[in-house]
């Protein structure tokens, strides 16, 4: 495995977004489960600006953007969306300070990637920045800027942390396959092309520097082998939409030293079987790959398959708690 992996083997961590409106509880249900590998929690329920997108176009660095009735827009000036993001992400990290006093360890924050970003957000004409390359660009430029700025402050905030960026790319594969509706809904947007794609995501994600760098997408058709040249060192899915073709390239990943942020329960409320049980998954895909057991724990996080902000606060609790136990029997038991 890479060598610039801050988490232990047989870890678990969340994916993002918790249930609730109250950033205390959050952080400190997160670093109360998670106490090897905890998060920034965030808080849809709070509204817009609490939101993945409009969370992220706050930390965009002069480009602000506004909550019209189709979505959030560009505008010239910070309004009152831009400015309750700030308020919302300043109280996550005051709430995620007080619960992490001489914590030292791998802490990861969260924020929409470019391409998810540029489907979801509209230019002054309301189509989607998907529609111009230039527009593209400039929101990946900005989009770095402002996690440089963020990761900072991850630093300064908790000082033993070392941060992790992992970056939601939910809308990748539809940008990749030209599925992005656009907004009249009649038609999508041309693909973009692969070679850019990667080049915009590669960009955003050497901010990071030599630290770890995730991309979390919990949609079908994850594309490793893009994600990997990119630079991401760690990908994030849900376990239970892989499918055998995506299995050669997981496994040219990890043996290329790419950690695995597996998804294995469910992100809303329902049943939770064993722990050991629920990595069954993992075994056999290890198994299928060839892989040596041994390397398993060290190669595999394992985390909710999505955020979750839709379950009850009981029982995201339940399903964090669930996570740590199964990484631990990854550990005990690999075959």
């Amino acid at each position: 495995m890479g060598m610039n992996s801050p988490w232990r083997p047989a870890t678990a961590t969340g994916v993002g977004s918790m249930p609730g409106t109250d950033a205390r509880e959050a952080a400190k249900t997160v670093t109360g489960s998670l106490e090897e590998f905890p998060h920034l929690p965030e808080l849809p329920a709070r509204g817009p600006g609490a939101d993945m997108i409009g969370r992220t176009a706050g930390l965009l660095a002069e480009m602000y953007a506004r909550v019209e009735p189709s979505g959030w827009r560009f505008g010239d000036r910070p309004g009152r969306d831009t400015r309750r993001a700030w308020s919302w992400l300043g109280e996550d990290f005051d709430a995620l300070e007080e619960f992490t006093q001489g914590y030292e360890g791998p802490l990861k924050v969260q924020a929409v990637g470019p391409w998810t970003l540029a489907a979801a957000l509209e230019l002054k004409n309301g189509e989607a920045a998907l529609s111009d390359a230039g527009a593209c660009r400039d929101l990946a430029g900005s989009l770095a800027e402002g996690l440089r700025g963020h990761l900072a402050e991850v630093r300064r905030r908790v000082p033993g942390a070392q941060a992790v960026l992992q970056l939601d790319e939910p809308s990748l594969a539809a940008v990749l396959r030209g599925r992005v509706k656009t907004a009249s809904g009649y038609r999508t947007h041309r693909a973009v092309d692969r070679a850019v794609v990667e080049g915009a995501l590669r960009d955003v994600l050497a901010v990071a520097g030599d630290g770890p760098a995730v991309v979390h997408s919990c949609a079908p058709d994850v594309p490793f082998g893009l994600l990997r040249r990119a630079g991401a060192t760690g990908i994030s899915f849900d376990l239970g939409l892989l499918t055998e073709r995506d299995e050669e390239q997981i496994g040219e990943a990890v043996e290329g030293g790419m950690a695995l942020f597996a998804g294995i329960v469910p992100g809303t409320d329902g049943p939770l079987s064993d722990p050991a049980g629920s990595v069954g998954g993992v075994r056999t895909l290890w198994r299928r790959l060839g892989l040596s057991p041994g390397t398993l724990s060290e190669s595999v996080v394992i985390t909710p398959a999505c955020g979750l902000a839709g379950a009850s606060p009981g029982y995201a609790r339940a399903a964090l708690a669930h996570c740590v136990r199964a990484a631990r029997s990854l550990a005990d038991n690999p075959e």
